[in-house]
């Protein structure tokens, strides 16, 4: 296939060519480049195949940056240049402490761009350092956040609180100025939101919220990327969430509301949601998209197309598990509920999961539920969040 022309320093190199398409090294991005056969302008191309994504530039403005030619029916490699930056620039040397830090276009943004880094369409370089300050016990989230660093060329150093000063009592703010200047961003699980905010405030870096009692920002980017692996980006979708109004309903209700899927909230009374959470995820879904929160678990599951659920008592109140048992068992996510939601309806857990409890052995295994896709889309989710922070080499 003939090779398009380029001018410059930064001009990608071909790797290799099969099938009418070619991988390139773009930006620290390896990109495999498909023939256009319509000869579309960059930009029509675009949001033709993609997203209808601006990133501010007129369709002008970009054909007049579209420095490569197209040769072939090639879609010129300078547009991807542009592209990639702009999927990146968004994020850039930001903190992530709840998903109120992103504008409904950044989150479908960074949905796509672990789309493509799970299809190995795009394969990004970030030699950058991680930190892992986790006060709570963790392993989808410890792991996929060390397993995403590695893979992106990156390093970890995981800081359990028990062989650093912070448990002989070294104030917060201290270990957060020094570890500022060791490390390229951070991410925290811990119990206080405040204790991230005051993090970012000190260290100067980015850090993003690894859990905290209030946010999981990170558990409902997976979330959302799983639910439109199986739907698509359908405008009718519905999840349902039954359980206990905790941190991980406080970040569905919001990640739903930036991707416009209605969510609906089924908990006891005295367990809804923190109600300020609440009106701002409102406030994000407008009229176009429905957050509610009832009390009636079979209303709530009624033609919903994924239902999910979390433990009874998070992490921290394990002694309330006794009390809080026969409060949510009406809410126990079981294949009756399954059965009143759409047929094509899938099943989700953040994990981990007390099967028996808030939900059954037989609908964990059943043929509907995604809770290993969900679990796995933690490394593709929070590999896009770091590379679009920290940028490619």
């Amino acid at each position: 296939m003939p090779k398009a022309l380029h001018s410059g320093e930064s001009t990608p190199k071909a790797k290799q060519s099969i099938l009418g398409a070619e991988t390139l090294v773009v930006n620290g991005f390896e990109i495999q480049m498909m023939t256009d056969p319509k000869h579309l302008c960059p930009k029509q191309w675009f949001l033709k195949e993609h997203k209808p994504w601006d990133h501010g530039l007129s369709n002008a403005n970009l054909c007049s940056m579209f420095f490569s030619r197209m040769i072939a029916g090639k879609t010129a490699i300078g547009f991807w240049g542009l592209l990639m930056d702009g999927l990146l620039s968004a994020l850039k040397e930001r903190s992530l402490l709840s998903l109120l830090d992103v504008s409904a276009e950044e989150f479908q943004g960074l949905l796509d761009l672990a789309s493509k880094l799970k299809a190995g369409t795009v394969k990004p370089r970030c030699n950058k350092v991680l930190g892992l300050l986790f006060q709570k016990a963790s392993t989808r989230t410890r792991v996929s956040f060390t397993v995403a660093m590695y893979q992106l060329g990156g390093q970890v150093i995981d800081l359990n609180p028990n062989v650093t000063q912070v448990s002989r009592g070294e104030p917060l703010q201290d270990t957060a100025r020094v570890l500022g200047r060791y490390m390229d961003v951070m991410a925290i699980r811990t119990f206080d939101q405040g204790d991230l905010e005051q993090f970012r405030d000190l260290s100067g870096i980015p850090v993003i919220n690894a859990l905290s009692d209030l946010y999981h920002p990170c558990q409902a980017i997976a979330d959302v990327l799983t639910v439109r692996e199986n739907f698509g980006d359908r405008s009718d979708l519905t999840l349902t969430y039954l359980g206990d109004g905790n941190n991980v309903a406080h970040s569905l209700m919001l990640g739903c509301a930036l991707a416009g899927i209605n969510v609906r909230v089924a908990v006891p009374e005295r367990y809804e949601p923190d109600a300020t959470v609440l009106e701002k995820a409102k406030a994000i879904a407008g009229t176009a998209t429905e957050v509610t929160v009832t009390h009636d678990p079979l209303a709530a599951v009624s033609g919903a197309h994924a239902l999910y659920t979390d433990v009874w008592a998070s992490m921290g109140q394990e002694d309330l598990a006794d009390e809080r048992d026969p409060i949510f068992q009406p809410y126990q996510l079981n294949d009756r509920l399954l059965n009143k939601a759409d047929s094509e309806a899938i099943v989700l857990h953040c994990l981990p999961a007390y099967r028996g409890k808030e939900i059954t052995d037989e609908t964990m295994e059943g043929g509907r539920s995604r809770i290993w896709d969900q679990a796995e889309n933690r490394l593709h989710g929070q590999k896009a969040l770091l590379v679009s922070i920290l940028g490619a080499d």
